[in-house]
């Protein structure tokens, strides 16, 4: 399901996955969060950049996520790095241990975004690009990107 359906608003998306990984396949996922934690997350105030997940005990979990603490929240507040507990079917999450380990994937978490009320987690079962794909897809973008100011500059 992408992020651009109906009844869904985007808080964070994160960029560096994209050029860090090659995304194979995309799940989502509810997150078990603390009423100070949604609406900080409602604010925007969450990074991805250095986040990944891992199974613990038949368990997913998303480390590295920084939820900033709420303003307003005083006591309330939790540690912006915890881990967070992700909810998924038990028979996902064992078929994304599988293929952890035995392809040598990694778990990305690629987005962040409101479905209905819910907060929900874009997961990404991603390989990692070595340094001659990362290469090869900036020169593909850097076309692309000539290529559509060329045809611009050709109908103005």
């Amino acid at each position: 399901m992408s992020p651009k359906a109906a009844g869904v608003k985007q808080v964070v998306r994160n960029k560096k996955a994209y050029h860090d990984y090659i995304i194979l396949e995309k799940y989502e996922a509810g997150i078990e969060l603390f009423g100070t934690e949604v609406k900080s997350v409602r604010q925007g105030s969450v990074n991805l950049k250095d986040a990944f997940c891992a199974v613990k005990d038949g368990e997913l979990f998303v480390r590295g996520m920084h939820v900033s603490p709420y303003e307003k929240g005083n006591i309330f507040n939790r540690d912006p790095m915890r881990q967070k507990r992700l909810l998924m079917h038990k028979k996902e999450i064992m078929r994304l241990y599988g293929r952890i380990k035995q392809d040598g994937l990694a778990l990305i978490p690629l987005s962040v975004y409101f479905k209905d009320s819910r907060v929900k987690l874009e997961l990404g079962l991603a390989r990692g690009k070595k340094l001659h794909d990362k290469r090869e897809s900036a020169a593909v973008k850097s076309s692309e990107r000539e290529m559509s100011r060329l045809i611009k500059e050709r109908n103005a």
